[in-house]
């Protein structure tokens, strides 16, 4: 194995199935998948990619077939308020992971530098390991929020990027317009490049809402790029379908990554995109109204811990990372919550925690009913363990 590939993590969530699969009857709190499926139109999607005869089994276009970047375009206009246009590009990928790949390729040289923030999303950590890049990672405050004068201590002049996540993956936090926008003009006056993932951007509750930096003037044109994905909103994990915006001047340096990585996006979950996103936004948001309450239940549940378990806001995406105190290893206590109790979470120190014991609660891959038996399982076995 190259010495470049030794420095990259292994990923998590094979590891945690593979424990599960170990223990039978256990309940998986753990990855960040929702538990509905796509819309019905979508078979139309199928079909139409069937009726379009030999040419249906040919490469499609490297950026993706133009119905459904037409359609991508009008919605970064429509929702996130993203100006298309000569100065602002989208690309289809294949899934928000990626869309980031391809955004740090296209800008990173080796031994660059790009800042993520605790805790970071592990497959951009590990994206940025294996392009040669190195991960600066800072510190959010207690509720998982960035502190902009952090940020601006940690900017070098190797530094290529700073990536933000909202809502978040893992903690849940979304960040305010007004972070945001000091973040992004922070990225413009030092000549560096705001990363924004906005793959839970309709998983918001109460009163969090979610911002789009790029619908700042002029940023998507310069030093922006914005990254979305099908997987959660559509229901469409497996499809593999996200997009991202991104300034023109990346547009060939993305395409060469594009195009040597895998051609083009599968062009039959094209199709199905483009049926998925004709039946719009409201399809997510109505689901989302269920899984506010879910979320309700999870937290009433966690509440019971108060004297072991810290729980910091979480109003966005559909996740809880909590702070567990105790002397434990975060992964010797999933062992245990599997083995014993049957019932899975993340362990922290994948996100790049590692001081003290955190696990990220997932509550979106299963109904109701099921996620309440979960959580009652990890309540039981956090207060017999800690």
């Amino acid at each position: 194995m190259s010495e470049r590939m030794l420095q990259v993590q292994s990923p998590i969530i094979p590891i945690v199935r593979e424990l599960i699969a170990r223990h039978p009857g256990t309940i998986s709190l753990g990855q960040g998948v929702v538990h509905y499926p796509p819309p019905a139109q979508v078979n139309e999607g199928i079909a139409e990619f069937f009726r379009s005869g030999a040419g249906a089994n040919l490469y499609g276009p490297v950026g993706g077939v133009e119905p459904l970047v037409e359609l991508v375009q009008r919605k970064l206009r429509e929702e996130n308020g993203i100006a298309m246009g000569d100065g602002c590009r989208a690309v289809v990928t294949a899934g928000g992971n990626m869309a980031f790949l391809n955004a740090i390729l296209a800008i990173c040289d080796v031994g660059d530098e790009v800042i993520l923030l605790l805790p970071y999303y592990f497959n951009h950590e590990m994206a940025v390991t294996m392009a040669s890049a190195r991960p600066v990672v800072v510190e959010t405050d207690e509720n998982y929020q960035p502190r902009v004068e952090a940020i601006a201590d940690a900017i070098t002049p190797r530094t290529r990027a700073v990536v933000t996540i909202s809502p978040n993956n893992p903690s849940g936090a979304v960040y305010s317009e007004r972070v945001l926008r000091e973040i992004n003009a922070l990225c413009a006056r030092r000549g560096v490049y705001h990363v924004h993932d906005e793959a839970y951007e309709y998983f918001t509750y109460a009163d969090a809402r979610h911002f789009s930096p790029g619908s700042i003037p002029g940023a998507s044109a310069e030093h922006t790029i914005s990254l979305f994905s099908l997987s959660k909103a559509y229901g469409f994990a497996s499809w593999r379908i996200g997009y991202m915006a991104l300034p023109a001047k990346l547009l060939p340096a993305v395409q060469k990554i594009q195009d040597t990585n895998l051609i083009c996006p599968p062009v039959i979950s094209q199709y199905a995109a483009v049926h998925a996103l004709r039946v719009g936004a409201g399809y997510c948001r109505d689901r989302v109204r269920g899984l506010a309450e879910v979320r309700q239940l999870v937290l009433d549940h966690l509440a019971e811990l108060a004297d072991i378990v810290t729980v910091p806001r979480a109003e966005g995406a559909m996740y809880v990372l909590l702070k567990v105190r105790t002397d434990r290893r975060d992964m010797e206590l999933v062992e245990a919550l599997v083995r014993d109790f049957h019932v899975a979470v993340i362990p922290g120190g994948t996100f790049g925690i590692n001081h003290g014991c955190y696990l990220r609660v997932s509550y979106g891959a299963l109904e109701k009913p099921t996620v309440a038996k979960g959580v009652t399982r990890l309540v039981r076995g956090l207060r017999k363990l800690v």
